[in-house]
């Protein structure tokens, strides 16, 4: 299956197969991070800066402040979502409320 992947309005959605997926002002909850020294950043996307595909899940990097700390930088790769496994073809994202642990290498487990 073919999935189509790109940003939309300048970063500020991760579009896939044309529906608007992920969009900024969410706050995604990080642990094992490099974005500050808070142990899990309370992040305000702000701008998705790179996205990819890597096997069956869409990944991206976003920009954007901790709220818990202020210290603004980028994340590495963060699992944003993966088509649904019974074979619909539905497009399944992730919870960004949920803990995430970005990686800095796409397709990381």
């Amino acid at each position: 299956m073919v999935t189509a992947v790109r940003t939309l309005d300048e970063g500020a959605w991760v579009n896939v197969n044309n529906t608007r997926i992920v969009g900024v002002s969410d706050i995604w909850r990080l642990a094992d991070h490099e974005v500050c020294d808070c142990d899990v950043a309370l992040f305000l996307v702000e701008v998705f800066t790179d996205i990819g595909v890597d096997g069956e899940w869409v990944e991206a990097r976003a920009a954007g402040q901790c709220i818990g700390c202020g210290e603004r930088d980028t994340t590495g790769w963060l699992r944003i979502g993966r088509p649904d496994r019974t074979g619909t073809g539905e497009f399944r994202a992730v919870d960004p409320e949920g803990v995430h642990r970005p990686s800095k290498t796409r397709g990381h487990d």
